[in-house]
């Protein structure tokens, strides 16, 4: 007994294709999970217009738009003015952030202005693989910065910033590189390791992938940076 394979759906520019259907999703662009009222408003429009049966809130604090036409893609984006959030290209899909200083009690450092500025830098950059940053305004971590495979944690003397981490099937739990950091030697620390990833890693290696391969020291040996403390017996 044959059986038909029925052809994958062809590629829409901006969209990922549906499986077993021939809809499709997009995922606009949502940095650190901020949306305005114009934007929720734009959204609305759009699902009501475009009669898109499913919006999703993902776990990268985004808004998934699924099951809309391939005709309608464009006219959808057109609709929304939003860019586009990655979702299956190589490179920073998304930062992930808590509230921080701006809204928690509990926040020690400015969580959702780091966040921004890390999208403003790190958006399109051609990387070897998907890259996830988590960003947390205290040590309790809401970020989910430690598996990230760029994690900052705010903490009352600066940022921790972290590599490595990964929640996925094999779960990870990232490297301190440095700590004490304010908001500007994170950033040239968070580029200066991507740099190192991007010029060293196989092609769709994750980073807790890449660590596992050439271990923790062999990165920081090759930032500059001085060895891990030893933990005390």
């Amino acid at each position: 007994m044959s059986i038909t394979k029925k052809n994958p759906a062809p590629k829409v520019k901006g969209a990922i294709a549906q499986r077993g259907t021939d809809s499709y999703a997009i995922i606009p662009r949502l940095p650190s999970g901020i949306i305005s009222a114009d934007q929720l408003e734009a959204l609305a429009r759009a699902i009501r217009q475009f009669d898109i049966p499913i919006a999703k809130l993902t776990s990268g604090q985004r808004i998934a738009l699924v099951g809309i036409k391939a005709a309608d893609v464009p006219t959808v984006w057109a609709s929304l003015s939003m860019g586009e959030g990655r979702a299956v290209k190589h490179g920073v899909h998304y930062v992930q952030a808590c509230p921080g200083t701006t809204a928690c009690g509990y926040g020690q450092q400015d969580s959702l202005a780091l966040g921004a500025r890390l999208e403003e830098m790190f958006d399109g950059l051609d990387l070897p693989a998907k890259v996830k940053v988590g960003v947390s305004g205290c040590p309790m971590c809401c970020g989910e910065s430690y598996v990230r495979d760029i994690g900052l944690v705010g903490r009352k003397n600066g940022w921790t910033v972290v590599f490595g981490g990964n929640a996925g099937g094999r779960p990870r739990v990232g490297d301190e590189l440095a700590s004490g950091l304010n908001a500007d030697e994170a950033l040239a620390l968070v580029g200066r390791v991507l740099t190192h990833y991007r010029d060293n890693a196989k092609k769709c290696q994750r980073t807790a992938r890449f660590v596992e391969a050439r271990g923790i020291e062999s990165v920081r040996a090759a930032l500059g940076l001085p060895e891990a403390p030893k933990a005390s017996e």
